[in-house]
């Protein structure tokens, strides 16, 4: 590898932190809350496996909690529909007594689907046993993708307590599908792309090699009754690190033609030594925002979402997002620029009017940082002159995908967030032979006569 490559490529590396492992629909796991059986409140979640790779048997897996004493919910009967490209693939009663349903799965080239277990006498639904567990066998799971599920309660408490319309609840999961796409490159030589998609299935990808560009498909509904549980969608494009021709300190990503914000896209060189992989992650008030841009051109609203993914050479600071209503845009940066354990982090934010862009005085926040669905940190502020500051220690056991989320901003509910990364330990080592690159590029430019190109972190 070159010099001038492997200092591009760290250059990158260090300001664009990788967000691995972000999944659509709740990492696998989407859950309905607060269902209303018999006057009880209990809680129904769904989980599949995050991908497919690598597994010859799946599972689903269907909870029942009740809300008031936290423990499993007895004896409840599911009728549960699966549907898959809007074709429905099952529709079954399933039983459990101890309110923890799992659904072995062994995809097969058969075209029935059979169901092997128990069937009880009242409502003929499936349970399984030691001796006979419940499992699913036919054209099932074969690709990854969105699944959809129907599901109603039938029977609580009793096995003979038979419910009637207790209401639909209808799950979207999806499973992530990686697909590979030969491209040729500027010299008509064959390049290897793959994208990782843990949303839905991707169709017509290309690569354009005059404007250094990909672009890709995605089916998408946009109405809100859909959109309402989507808490993000995240896309992989995978391309070797030999492929310099699209290797770059930065990309710009443009959905339907609406650019993304800055913090939607990230560049991972850390995950796999190959390749690099940039992701694309839209969260909700992400997504709102490109709904609400297309709106205003008065035009029907696409079934899909185009995504677009350009080179460029400017890397800039402040990440921005905007509320669900855009009243309100924030600005984010954080000092230094590589988070790592046992390093103070500031992290710099300005509440701006949605509109205007000012400043807005007074404003009182609440600063909360997520992982893993989890709630590490949360304290309350007020900006008084629009913009603020919060310090944070990340332990040694708080790296990985982090969200840092704006509550009830100038008290009216509203909130917003920006996802990074926290890296291991490496972080340090990575600053330092990003030093050592640059510096050895510095001094072959003056042997040879290249010009290095300054690379400058540009504010807004």
């Amino acid at each position: 590898m070159s010099q001038l490559k492997l200092g591009l490529l760290l250059f990158g590396a260090v300001l664009l932190l990788p967000v691995t492992n972000v999944y659509g629909h709740g990492l696998g796991i989407e859950t309905i809350s607060s269902v209303d059986i018999q006057g009880k409140k209990i809680s129904i979640s769904v989980e599949l496996p995050l991908s497919f790779d690598n597994l010859d048997e799946k599972q689903i897996t269907i909870t029942a909690i009740e809300d008031e004493t936290r423990k499993n919910a007895k004896n409840v009967t599911f009728l549960i529909g699966l549907f898959y490209e809007n074709e429905m693939i099952f529709r079954n009663y399933f039983f459990t007594s101890d309110g923890i349903l799992q659904i072995k799965v062994t995809p097969t080239l058969e075209e029935e689907i059979i169901i092997h277990g128990e069937q009880d006498s009242l409502l003929g639904a499936w349970y399984g046993t030691e001796l006979n567990p419940l499992k699913i066998t036919g054209p099932i799971f074969n690709s990854g993708g969105l699944y959809n599920f129907e599901i109603e309660v039938r029977t609580i408490d009793e096995p003979t307590n038979i419910l009637k319309d207790s209401g639909i609840y209808k799950v979207d999961l999806s499973v992530a599908e990686t697909t590979q796409y030969w491209q040729k490159d500027a010299q008509n030589q064959d390049v290897s792309f793959r994208i990782k998609s843990y949303f839905d299935q991707i169709s017509n990808f290309e690569y354009d090699s005059e404007n250094k560009q990909v672009t890709f498909e995605m089916p998408f509904d946009w109405s809100e009754k859909q959109m309402s549980h989507i808490p993000v969608v995240h896309e992989e494009i995978h391309f070797p690190n030999e492929f310099t021709e699209f290797l770059s300190p930065g990309y710009i990503g443009h959905v339907n033609g609406i650019k993304l914000f800055k913090s939607s896209v990230t560049i991972d060189d850390y995950s796999n030594e190959d390749e690099r992989i940039v992701h694309l992650v839209l969260l909700q008030d992400h997504i709102r925002f490109l709904k609400n841009q297309m709106k205003k051109l008065e035009e029907p609203l696409p079934d899909n979402m185009v995504f677009t993914l350009s080179t460029t050479e400017k890397i800039d600071f402040p990440l921005t997002a905007y509320t669900k209503s855009e009243d309100f845009l924030l600005n984010l940066s954080w000092d230094p620029l590589t988070i790592e354990p046992d390093t103070k982090i500031k992290f710099v934010f300005t509440i701006r009017d949605g509109a205007t862009n000012v400043p807005l005085r007074n404003s009182d926040y609440t600063f909360v940082i997520i992982q893993g669905g989890k709630e590490i940190y949360r304290t309350t502020g007020m900006a008084i002159v629009g913009g603020d500051s919060e310090d944070y220690y990340f332990t040694e056991d708080q790296t990985g995908p982090t969200i840092i989320r704006f509550e009830n901003i100038r008290n009216t509910g509203q909130e917003t967030e920006f996802g990074f990364v926290v890296v291991p330990e490496f972080g340090s080592f990575v600053t330092l032979i990003l030093f050592i690159s640059i510096m050895a590029i510095i001094i072959l430019s003056k042997k040879t006569s290249f010009t290095l190109r300054k690379f400058q972190l540009q504010g807004n």
